[in-house]
């Protein structure tokens, strides 16, 4: 099986729950300030992990709107711009850095929603019979462990050969938010699982009495973790779904493909990855992730010190939050 090179990302989400900041910008280009201090918008975050991480090409998938938006995004500086950043260094080395990764991007545009698994599917030609990274145009995670989340699942295929899915054990009341897997454990540092089934939100019900994972506590379960590596046969399945119009809640999904291609013979690993997921789709989950990267950034003294003295100050009480469907 040859190395993983390249990495596709979905960013093709309309992202509804963080409306009304996505009128004018799109979910996965707000603004955070990574662990080197640098604003950037998430995506770049991303992309940046999977580069970092040995990937070679990527190719993200987007929607009509947010093309345009991400595209100028890793533009190069204008003439103007260049003159008003005169004699910010930093500035330059970031605009230079842009223009590296835009040479590593492929856009692949998805013109309506049809699901996750449709957005993978797209990519098909560009994957052609190679291996791939797939990671998620909302989730940034963080890790205390020298290597990023993206290398620990390389290093993973690496060593299986095979189809990869990061998990993350999650507690019974947030099943309904994660695809959930269940095997066999074949290894210890990091624990590893010959993958026997995979599940879209399953019900707490069904997880207890199909997915339950021998060695974790009870009403915990292996969730995924937002990042895989396939092997071209994803696609094969993903293909006899939208050939054959088996959609899910009006879309094609990607866990059951992966369902699918595994009872069919192909073998899936699941590994419990060291790190954290952060999901920027919804309100706390932004506001979480921005704290995250700071407290893991070269302002994490600064922060510690705002945050308590923020909790030293008595608070107002507020209102309950909005619903998030």
């Amino acid at each position: 099986m040859s190395k993983v090179q390249k990495a596709v990302i979905t960013a093709a989400g309309r992202g509804t729950r963080m409306y009304p900041a996505t009128n004018t910008i799109q979910k996965e280009m707000l603004p955070l300030m990574d662990r080197d201090g640098i604003c950037k918008p998430a995506i770049q975050i991303i992309i940046e992990e999977a580069l970092e991480s040995g990937i070679e090409e990527v190719c993200l998938v987007v929607n009509p709107t947010n093309y345009p938006q991400i595209k100028q995004h890793f533009r190069p500086l204008t003439n103007e711009e260049i003159r008003l950043f005169k004699g910010k260094d930093w500035a330059l080395l970031q605009s230079a850095r842009l223009q590296q990764i835009a040479a590593r991007l492929t856009f692949v545009v998805q013109e309506s929603p049809e699901g996750f698994g449709h957005a993978v599917y797209l990519t098909r030609d560009w994957v052609a019979d190679e291996p791939f990274l797939l990671m998620l145009g909302d989730h940034i995670y963080t890790t205390g462990e020298q290597k990023p989340c993206a290398r620990q699942i390389m290093d993973i295929y690496e060593r299986y050969e095979c189809s990869v899915s990061a998990v993350q054990q999650t507690p019974s009341e947030l099943l309904h938010l994660f695809g959930t897997v269940c095997g066999e454990r074949i290894a210890e540092q990091p624990p590893v699982y010959e993958v026997h089934a995979i599940y879209e939100k399953p019900t707490i019900e069904y997880a207890e009495k199909h997915l339950r994972q021998a060695g974790l506590l009870h009403g915990m379960y292996l969730c995924f973790f937002g990042m895989h590596i396939f092997t071209p046969a994803i696609f094969d399945s993903l293909k006899y779904a939208i050939d054959n119009d088996l959609r899910e809640k009006g879309e094609f999904q990607l866990t059951s493909a992966q369902e699918r291609a595994r009872a069919a013979g192909e073998r899936v690993i699941a590994f419990e990855a060291v790190g954290d997921r952060h999901d920027i789709g919804i309100p706390f989950g932004y506001a979480q992730t921005q704290a995250a990267l700071a407290l893991n950034s070269v302002y994490k003294e600064q922060m510690l010190a705002a945050l308590v003295r923020t909790l030293a100050v008595p608070q107002k009480q507020v209102p309950e939050p909005f619903r998030q469907d």
